[in-house]
């Protein structure tokens, strides 16, 4: 009697990755080995019911796994494995790729909720002038301990029905709240922000300057902060921050600037020279006037008509006047005598 062919040892396979139940993966595996064989001696082989190895061979033959035995009724035999398991295998790549797919999406969704919460949660676009200084006079108002300034242009214009800030500020000083402002020293030109300043001193604000602040920032009580979308345009709108973190990052960097800004009326002030009866020329006068308003030295000649040098030489001839050595000076000592304003 022959040998029966010995069958290579199968190891276990996750037959639930290509769509199959345990059992017809296992009873495919058999009749890789036994070809002609009967449901019923598969089942006895594997310890299943009649019954559901009869589903499991339909379910093979459906994927072309397994073949009935032409002339054998009631024996089945294996496909050639690697063709009908290739195909199997390309449809179950097609779906998994598909499935990938939707994967992908589905995390954008998540991403998109997630942000979304949390954005809600952490920050807030106000994406006009209107709302930044909406939002700006109501956490004014609402502050209790203490509100941080840096300060420098560009500013946000005044709103009809919105009270002005020196006003809320000086009710909320009134009430105990501390407020401190760092000034950028070299945009502090024009005589709207030189007199907003002084008006903070008066009701009792504490103000210091520094040169090349880093951008706008107002910080309330440690738990709000107001920046801008975009350091050079105030229309682009304003970040309004909840998040914890980022408002300690954002005090700790106003805290430094403080701890090295210069309080207010002791910075390094010029003696000017004995008063001259002169005043500017009408073009100098012009000059400063545009110097107040933020505009550059080459911004100032192409409104003039006039070279660089020449907007150089009446700046310079004007702090000389003063005594002034930077644009900040010269805008303090100027406004003082009274430069800034129209003449009549």
């Amino acid at each position: 009697m022959a040998a029966e062919p010995q069958v290579p040892q199968i190891p276990q396979v996750p037959w639930s990755g290509l769509g199959l139940p345990p059992l017809a993966g296992r009873i495919l595996e058999y009749l890789v080995g036994h070809p002609e064989t009967a449901p019923a001696e598969a089942a006895a082989a594997l310890g299943a019911s009649t019954s559901a190895t009869a589903r499991a061979l339909r379910l093979l033959e459906s994927e072309l796994l397994a073949v009935r035995v032409s002339g054998h009724a009631g024996r089945w035999s294996a496909s050639p494995p690697r063709p009908a398991l290739g195909s199997l295998l390309a449809r179950r790549r097609e779906e998994l790729a598909s499935l990938e797919t939707h994967a992908e999406l589905l995390h954008e969704m998540h991403i998109s909720a997630t942000n979304h919460r949390f954005a809600s949660d952490q920050f807030e676009i106000l994406d006009t002038e209107d709302r930044v200084t909406a939002r700006y006079a109501h956490q004014l108002r609402a502050a209790r301990h203490e509100v941080l300034h840096l300060v420098m242009p560009p500013y946000v214009a005044a709103v009809d029905g919105v009270p002005d800030r020196l006003t809320v500020q000086a009710t909320a000083i009134r009430a105990g709240v501390r407020f401190r402002s760092v000034y950028d020293s070299d945009t502090l030109t024009d005589e709207i922000s030189l007199e907003t300043a002084r008006r903070g001193l008066e009701i009792g604000g504490e103000v210091r300057l520094s040169s090349n602040l880093p951008m706008k920032l107002v910080i309330f009580d440690g738990t709000t902060a107001i920046m801008p979308l975009r350091r050079d345009d105030a229309a682009a709108g304003s970040l309004l921050v909840h998040s914890p973190t980022l408002l300690h990052v954002l005090a700790a960097l106003f805290e430094s600037l403080w701890a090295h800004g210069v309080p207010w009326g002791q910075e390094e002030r010029p003696v000017p020279p004995a008063p001259a009866s002169d005043t500017p020329n009408p073009r100098a006068r012009e000059v400063l006037r545009l110097l107040s308003l933020g505009m550059k030295q080459d911004a100032i000649a192409r409104t003039l008509g006039v070279s660089r040098r020449t907007v150089q030489k009446d700046i310079s001839d004007i702090g000389t006047a003063l005594g002034a050595r930077n644009h900040f000076q010269i805008a303090l000592l100027a406004q003082e005598r009274g430069w800034l304003t129209p003449r009549r």
